[in-house]
């Protein structure tokens, strides 16, 4: 996630690194440097030279602590702008009226239906909501399927009108079998274009005038840059938005869109996708998406997920498992999938701080637990239940069922008792705190490295 603008930008504040004080002449030239980072992530000229501008009028005079160099008083200056140029603060959706009515618009190939399925899912989990999901887009051959597809994965009702070519009559029908069945949210997918065109726009102006939404959100594919902003600005004067929605995070995003879309059409960005799963769904905090930007990492969305995956409960049971040694390759097994459901690897890897570089050029498997999994897999279950029968008899066989050498069986089987063993000393009140901060979760996470 905006690696290439990151690196940009680490680079361009060198410039400071070995000065003893914030002058006009070193800052305007660690600006320039700023400036040609933005430019090149496709921000708008305006936007780059009004932000690198402000950051330069509120560093110079401002004073270096001791224990602060001026590189770092630039970084804390810089990080606050930038917050500042995506919203400040983050902005929750709007789900007023009876029911709320939610409706997607975008470009083709925004991923709006991705999208549609995936806010119906953190609604219906995060919000405790009963959404109906409406397949409005009657152009797209496979829209309709696809969000029936993705509606059975995530136990949402789709409301289609099938062979009905008229949008605003599907929209009114969706609100009205909502009113009727006990919905409380319907989320209106709607049909885009190849590009911005008269009749599209007309087409979603009257769908958003039959149904007056609660919430309107525009769905913008981040890796198109400024184009991105223009298609954005386009939507805003017929449609006047409630706020953008980025997808394709996790793609080779440059940054414009998100550093230029809130200053362009002055609509707060309200979420963000960072994967094709249906859980790879964020609200868009700015001050953390800076932070991500420059280098520091976002340890408190890590947190956050982990929180979401573990619960207390299940970490007193783990804790008890380690202090009576009786923790087992089954419960192994079921860490990694808790893992594994808190997103891609390589995004998790971004949130720590400073290893958003490291990761930059790594090509982080997604199925890095895949040979784990399969180990386990092929052990019968007395062996996953009581690792202490584990022999080079069972070993061979292990191997022979998963397809893999006996050196990663035993390589395996010599980690797990070094982990077992390791958790158990450190029983006691660090790893009780730890838990508690953690909502449970931070016990398992060593499970994964």
């Amino acid at each position: 996630m905006f690696d290439n603008l990151s690196g940009k930008l680490e680079n361009a504040l060198h410039v400071l690194k070995g000065h003893g004080q914030i002058t006009e002449v070193n800052v305007a030239e660690t600006m320039k440097e700023v400036r040609r980072a933005l430019l090149d992530a496709d921000v708008s000229f305006k936007i780059a030279k009004d932000f690198t501008n402000t950051v330069r009028d509120k560093a110079i005079g401002q004073k270096v602590l001791t224990a602060l160099k001026p590189g770092q008083v630039l970084v804390k200056v810089m990080r606050d702008e930038m917050a500042e140029l995506m919203g400040g603060e983050a902005v929750d959706i709007n789900l007023e009226g009876k029911p709320a009515v939610i409706l997607i618009a975008g470009l083709q190939g925004s991923g709006k239906t991705t999208f549609s399925a995936k806010l119906a899912n953190y609604l219906q989990k995060k919000k405790n909501r009963k959404v109906l999901l409406t397949a409005g887009d009657v152009y797209r051959p496979a829209a309709i399927q696809q969000l029936k597809v993705l509606g059975e994965q995530i136990g949402a009702e789709v409301f289609t009108d099938e062979g009905n070519t008229n949008p605003v009559d599907i929209a009114e029908k969706a609100v009205k079998h909502a009113k009727a069945n006990g919905f409380n949210t319907v989320i209106v997918d709607t049909a885009g274009r190849l590009s911005v065109d008269k009749e599209m726009m007309n087409e979603i102006a009257a769908v958003h005038k039959s149904i007056s939404p609660s919430e309107t959100l525009f769905v913008v594919d981040s890796m198109t840059g400024q184009d991105a902003v223009n298609t954005a600005k386009a939507f805003n004067d017929v449609l006047n938005f409630d706020g953008v929605v980025l997808t394709k995070l996790d793609g080779d995003t440059r940054g414009g869109a998100a550093l230029s879309i809130r200053a362009t059409v002055k609509k707060p960005i309200k979420f963000v996708g960072t994967g094709e799963k249906m859980e790879a769904l964020d609200v868009f905090y700015p001050d953390r998406m800076a932070d991500r930007i420059l280098g520091m990492g976002d340890v408190v969305s890590l947190v956050e997920r982990a929180q979401e995956q573990f619960d207390e409960t299940e970490a007193r049971k783990l804790t008890k498992k380690f202090a009576t040694n009786s923790f087992n390759y089954e419960d192994f097994y079921s860490q990694i999938q808790q893992i594994k459901k808190m997103g891609s690897m390589k995004d998790l890897m971004g949130m720590l701080p400073g290893m958003g570089k490291m990761t930059k050029d790594l090509d982080i498997d997604d199925d890095a637990f895949k040979g784990i999994e399969s180990i386990i897999q092929s052990m019968t279950i007395e062996e996953r239940l009581n690792p202490k029968v584990m022999n080079g008899s069972r070993k061979a066989r292990i191997a022979k069922g998963c397809g893999r050498d006996i050196s990663e069986i035993n390589k395996l089987v010599k980690q797990f008792e070094d982990m077992s063993k390791m958790m158990k000393k450190l029983q006691g009140g660090k790893m009780k705190n730890l838990a508690g901060m953690m909502g449970g979760g931070m016990p398992k996470m060593p499970f994964g490295r």
